[in-house]
């Protein structure tokens, strides 16, 4: 099965050397990583592609991946989704995403469609900057969260945002969407 969209052959990641689908949509992811790393200055280190994320909803569960996770000394200090089309229909999950992804909140959130960004506080949704160049460079973001404290998210706020990502992310996906682990 070849899930919901078009398999245009096959590429080699940027970040990791893996040979993945070649999609409209890994194009983007690509484009993305190359960012982060030649013009943002991280190192493929610093950044862990699709890295799964349990998510549950009463007995409902799955494993999504999420694009980027970028970890500075042995902290996960900022994650980014992408996801095609509006992104302000996409502002929700990548915050829940910043409250499950670690064991403290995660201070920068990042969503893109490739073209454009939104770059948020995750302890407060507040957009702080817009557009792929203002993405944070490394330097940038080991200032951001210098100050943070990476608050324990309680166990009824970690419930409640898991809930609200499978619903964004899997109620909401289709079916052939092989991207998305059912379990």
């Amino acid at each position: 099965m070849n899930g919901h969209q078009l398999i245009l052959g096959k590429r080699v990641d940027f970040i990791t050397g893996e040979t993945l689908k070649d999609t409209h949509d890994e194009r983007y992811r690509q484009k993305i990583g190359r960012l982060l790393v030649k013009r943002k200055g991280y190192l493929k280190a610093d950044i862990e592609p699709r890295k799964e994320l349990l998510v549950k909803a009463d007995a409902k569960k799955a494993i999504l991946k999420i694009d980027f996770v970028i970890t500075l000394a042995d902290r996960v200090c900022m994650v980014v989704k992408y996801g095609p089309g509006s992104l302000v229909t996409r502002r929700r999950a990548v915050l829940a995403v910043s409250r499950l992804i670690a064991p403290g909140q995660v201070p920068v959130a990042v969503i893109t469609n490739g073209e454009d960004a939104e770059i948020m506080k995750g302890t407060s949704g507040e957009i702080i900057a817009q557009g792929l160049d203002s993405i944070p460079k490394k330097s940038d973001l080991e200032t951001i969260v210098a100050g943070e404290a990476f608050m324990t998210i309680s166990d009824k706020q970690a419930e409640m945002e898991s809930r609200i990502l499978y619903c964004y992310e899997v109620d909401d996906s289709c079916e052939c969407d092989d991207s998305i682990c059912r379990l």
